[in-house]
């Protein structure tokens, strides 16, 4: 009698003592919605990204402002003493140089140079978009299989609390049919190991819990150690898209672009090149007359490439290498997403079919329990038939549990690939 009666204190001062600490532990209720937008708001990488184009504005700028009118200032001030025909040659360096010039150069450029150097720009930040956009979806898609993670727990410990609650009610039965002998004391100490065992596994649920919480909240940057409850996450699968629409295969297409718009600028490179200059101010060797010196002048030059040891041929070669290079993965990317997607939806279709079967087994399960129940209530059952039919179904449970968590796993990974 006294076993009985410490056994069951015991069992139900652990039983409210953990259903206590969950109901005032877990009471903030979050959104996956939530972690994702603040992990988006959160990430360096992404931040680093926009600065990435705010700067690429400023070398636009930088172009237009490299072909306005360049007005530097020119001082140069020489002494080259000579004496009984030593020293630097009298009719090059005059003896004295004294220069103080504002001068003015333009290097003139095409319109078509012009807008090629500004379509560069373009292209360099149409590709920054779309690796910001493949950044984001990499981390949304990290933080919602994180987040399922720790909801698959979460799913897990509410449901082991409710089937815990149930078995406290039975073993107060069961304690009372053993008091007067209808069971015996090993019947009723193997019912408490069983209901002790999910106690254990459900404190060890709630710290691993905690764990998949606090690695969520540091994948989106979250400094909280506030206990939470998850909500369903509610993830549903998105029409499959053609391949030459997603995100991933767009920088395919403007690294093809910019390829081409490499080989433009490289023409225009070697095409002549014209600069129109201007200067004003005091030249003057003191030689005579020094403050007649100053004056201005003005002219134009004119550069023709004629011959560069075949570089240009080489830049074009290197482009070229470039080109087959981007073709290769292209054209790899495009087989491993038709066997990605191939793949998730077979590991779909399995899951499907697993949770069909699990959910038809969870109903003979649950009807086999609920016999027992009513057995238990008449001193009818076997003990060890009880526990094995509770056993068998929270194996069959925790199946169906884990298998759609999967699911959603998959489903994630499938509108990760499908990201336009």
């Amino acid at each position: 009698m006294f076993i009985l009666t410490i056994l069951g204190k015991r069992g139900n001062f652990i039983f409210f003592v953990l259903l206590f600490s969950f109901a005032s532990t877990f009471g903030q209720q979050k959104q996956l919605q939530e972690y994702i937008t603040i992990g988006l708001d959160n990430s360096p990488l992404l931040k680093d990204l926009k600065n990435q184009k705010a700067v690429n504005l400023i070398d636009s700028l930088k172009i237009l402002a490299g072909y306005q009118v360049q007005v530097n200032g020119l001082s140069t001030n020489t002494y080259a003493p000579s004496s009984n025909g030593w020293g630097y040659d009298y009719a090059i360096t005059n003896g004295t140089n004294f220069t103080q010039q504002v001068i003015a150069t333009k290097r003139m450029v095409s319109k078509e140079n012009l807008v090629n150097q500004h379509e560069s720009i373009r292209l360099l930040n149409e590709s920054l978009n779309i690796s910001g956009k493949i950044s984001a979806q990499d981390l949304a898609k990290s933080i919602t299989a994180q987040y399922v993670t720790a909801y698959g727990i979460n799913k897990q410990i509410i449901f082991n609390l409710s089937l815990l609650e149930q078995l406290k009610k039975e073993s107060i039965i069961l304690r009372a049919y053993t008091e007067k002998g209808i069971y015996k004391q090993t019947d009723y100490l193997n019912f408490i190991i069983t209901t002790q065992q999910q106690e254990i596994i459900n404190e060890q649920l709630a710290a691993q819990f905690q764990n998949e919480i606090a690695s969520l909240n540091y994948l989106c940057g979250i400094k909280d150690t506030a206990h939470v409850v998850l909500a369903d996450p509610s993830i549903k699968i998105e029409p499959i898209a053609e391949i030459e629409s997603t995100i991933y295969y767009q920088q395919f297409i403007v690294d093809s672009f910019k390829l081409q718009n490499n080989i433009t600028q490289v023409e225009f490179n070697y095409k002549p090149k014209v600069s129109l200059y201007a200067d004003a101010g005091y030249l003057s060797s003191f030689a005579q007359n020094a403050y007649k010196n100053f004056g201005a002048s003005a002219g134009i030059s004119l550069s023709v490439p004629i011959y560069d040891g075949n570089q240009k041929k080489m830049q074009f070669n290197k482009i070229k290498i470039a080109e087959q290079t981007r073709q290769d993965y292209r054209n790899f990317f495009k087989k491993q997403f038709d066997q990605q997607i191939i793949q998730l939806l077979q590991q779909l279709n399995a899951i499907n079919k697993i949770i069909t079967q699990s959910d038809k087994q969870i109903i003979l399960s649950e009807t086999l329990i609920e016999a027992n129940k009513k057995l238990l209530e008449i001193g009818e059952v076997k003990i060890t038939d009880y526990i094995l039919a509770i056993n068998s179904y929270l194996n069959t449970k925790n199946i169906i549990t884990q298998n759609s968590i999967n699911k959603l796993q998959i489903i994630n990974q499938i509108n990760y690939w499908n990201k336009k």
